[in-house]
């Protein structure tokens, strides 16, 4: 009489079973589709270090020294290789990602803060804000092919998407440099906002946007003409930008006013506003650009937004809030877009955030005040 109602249940819990391995296996799939694949995320923190952390075991297996005041750091688009800079020190640092060591510091000058590789990622470019000073690197034999003279304190470069040009933002002087991506040498110099100290460009290399922490205006910039078109005015001073991969609208976060803006950048106006919290900080955009997340350092989270829609994502079987450590801070997704990694600077803590279903999936120990985040699949 039991036996029917015996085979019931060991049948149901059979396929359990197998969907519980189905998931299991998704969750993991870099590791058991390719056997040697390894995916990391490497944080810099306030002593100097890069934590490694093993995204499939969930861990932080190694500590290397980089230098004082790290800043800037990127993974290479194509060599297994991290690439950044130490401030104080005055070099930039290179992490070969499979032998997990730094194998190589190399003197820039004083006070360099940011990195930029060429499109085919056979040079590195970077500026040093202590001498105004704009230099290219030969990656494979990382000496300096190129030096040239800028506005005062530069803080990074960046090439357009053509790779014709090099945009430098110099803070000192408030101007946007534009410099020939092959010789460094200069090709105009447009003022801008007080104080900047970033820029983005759209697609087609027409108009530059230029940000500054300072200022509750953006500066928009005609790149073929070198002419400055417009400041736009903002609700609030904003702490980072994200323009979308058809370059149709920029979005300004601002803890200041809480939320963030979208920029037409075709018309140059500042259109819809949406609150998201108590301070919004730094943000994330899928590649299909309909998801952005934004940490927010005040409320402890990530807020995930439906871009398309204009509104926070509250689905059913969704997490929200993301709890996401004390002062969360940069975040970046893995190559599949399946995790959400973000700095927790006041607890010392990676958070890991399931994108799918967005709940939090652990948080590992870092270091103290980590600051910087890169992922690399190798």
């Amino acid at each position: 009489m039991n036996r029917p109602r015996n085979f019931r249940v060991y049948f149901l819990l059979a396929v359990l079973a197998v969907t519980a391995l189905v998931l299991l296996l998704r969750e993991h799939r870099p590791s058991f589709l390719r056997p040697g694949l390894r995916l990391y995320a490497y944080v810099t923190t306030a002593d100097g270090s890069v934590t490694v952390v093993d995204l499939v075991k969930l861990k932080a297996f190694s500590r290397l020294y980089a230098g004082p005041g790290l800043s800037g750091m990127r993974e290479h688009p194509t060599r297994a290789e991290i690439y950044g800079v130490s401030s104080t020190g005055g070099y930039v640092w290179v992490l070969n990602t499979r032998a997990n060591q730094i194998t190589a510091h190399v003197p820039v000058g004083p006070l360099p803060y940011a990195i930029e590789f060429s499109r085919d990622g056979t040079r590195l470019f970077t500026t040093t804000s202590g001498n105004d000073t704009l230099l290219a690197l030969d990656v494979h034999s990382l000496a300096i092919v190129g030096r040239a003279r800028t506005g005062r304190e530069p803080v990074l470069a960046r090439v357009t998407p053509d790779g014709q040009s090099l945009l430098v933002v110099n803070r000192g002087d408030a101007t946007l440099g534009i410099h020939d991506a092959a010789t460094l040498a200069a090709r105009g110099s447009v003022s801008v906002v007080a104080q900047p100290e970033d820029v983005a460009v759209l697609p087609d290399s027409s108009m530059a946007f230029v940000l500054s922490r300072s200022e509750r205006r953006i500066s928009v910039v005609d790149l073929r003409r070198g002419v400055l078109v417009t400041n736009l005015e903002l609700a609030g001073k904003p702490t980072d930008m994200l323009l979308k991969p058809d370059g149709g609208e920029l979005y300004v976060i601002s803890p200041e006013a809480h939320g963030l803006q979208a920029i037409n950048t075709w018309t140059h106006e500042v259109g819809d506003y949406m609150v998201l919290g108590s301070a919004p900080t730094r943000g994330v955009l899928s590649e299909d650009a309909s998801l952005l997340y934004v940490s927010d350092t005040a409320a402890g989270r990530v807020t995930p937004v439906d871009i398309f829609n204009r509104r926070i994502v509250r689905d059913p079987g969704k997490g929200f809030p993301v709890p996401a450590g004390d002062s969360p801070g940069a975040l970046c997704f893995d190559p599949e877009e399946s995790l959400l990694l973000v700095v927790s600077q006041g607890s010392g803590d990676l958070a890991v955030i399931r994108v799918r279903t967005n709940f939090l999936v652990t948080m590992i120990p870092v270091g103290d005040h980590p600051q910087e985040l890169a992922v690399k699949l190798f």
